[in-house]
């Protein structure tokens, strides 16, 4: 089942009766079952949230993004019991080896090059070298060329109505570096929330390590996934003349989390696709695989 993504932009008081969550604005109630929520995003200074009912959104391994002042996420909560063999996979995923983790990061930068030359190349319909520059990638990415293939790509990112392309890629840039940065933040909490339930310590990463960063695996893993966020960002700009973050704008990029991706065997929405590479990442692991699972983000020659 897709899970919904919930958006409270006002004041308002979140509360819980009968598993479900009251949202009670000034303006109106609504009643949510809280197992069709996969992530609460609040963003207003005034939101009421009681106890009983964030104990019962985490215990539904549901995400809770709480925004800043700038409307940009800036936290999030999430289940810590979230798997019946947490303590196994904790102790398997700390004793990991270098070379695993270096292993594990090659395959995930290969496939975020790989994705980026397929972005371009649809959005530009000009062929590139993204796909050799992804041959290129060794073990650890000791050469760094997800740089050399990010330089090169936000150089040749169109902007639509310029005559030039090219985005200065800043983290607390112009626009549409603010479209990127919650599109990023999104995607970050979704994939946190997808390695918490599979049981893996999000704190732990396989290739960023700052001490100050909790989510740091998710910063790993989400790297493939990435341009679905740059794509639905150049869509937004074709669409929109706003240049400043609104409540449609925040929708559409919320609806970026039920955009289908493409394993061999079956598609998924990216929520659900997140929780295979998750569960994909705990196996390699415990060494029942040596691959992430990384899905297609497009299948070039589905019609739907």
């Amino acid at each position: 089942m897709i899970k919904r993504t919930i958006l409270i932009e006002n004041k308002s008081s979140i509360t819980t009766k009968n598993q479900q969550l009251i949202l009670k604005s000034e303006i109106r109630e609504s009643t949510i079952p809280i197992e069709d929520i996969g992530f609460l995003v609040l963003d207003h200074a005034e939101i009421y949230l009681s106890i009983p009912a964030m104990n019962l959104i985490v215990e539904n391994n549901t995400a809770i993004i709480i925004c800043g002042s700038n409307h940009l996420p800036n936290g999030m909560l999430l289940n810590l019991n979230s798997h019946h063999i947490q303590q196994e996979i904790f102790k398997n995923q700390i004793e990991a080896s270098i070379p695993l983790k270096k292993q594990l990061w090659q395959q995930t930068i290969i496939e975020k090059i790989k994705n980026q030359g397929e972005l371009l190349a649809k959005i530009t319909e000009n062929k590139n070298t993204f796909e050799f520059l992804a041959s290129k990638v060794l073990s650890g990415d000791t050469t760094n060329m997800e740089g050399v293939a990010a330089q090169q790509y936000w150089k040749n990112f169109p902007l639509p109505n310029h005559e030039k392309n090219g985005i200065k890629r800043e983290r607390y840039g112009d626009y549409p570096n603010n479209f990127l940065n919650y599109g990023y933040a999104i995607l970050r909490a979704a994939t946190a929330r997808a390695l918490s339930g599979s049981g893996l310590l999000n704190t732990l990463g396989i290739h960023h390590k700052s001490k100050y960063n909790a989510f740091a695996l998710a910063d790993d893993i989400m790297e493939p996934f990435r341009p679905i966020v740059d794509e639905k960002v150049f869509d937004i700009m074709n669409r929109y003349q706003e240049q400043e973050l609104n409540t449609a704008i925040k929708a559409e990029l919320l609806q970026m989390l039920t955009q289908t991706v493409y394993f061999k065997e079956e598609k998924s929405p990216l929520m659900v696709g997140l929780q295979k590479t998750a569960s994909s990442l705990q196996h390699c692991f415990t060494g029942h695989r040596k691959k992430i699972k990384y899905p297609k983000l497009w299948n070039l020659t589905d019609t739907e």
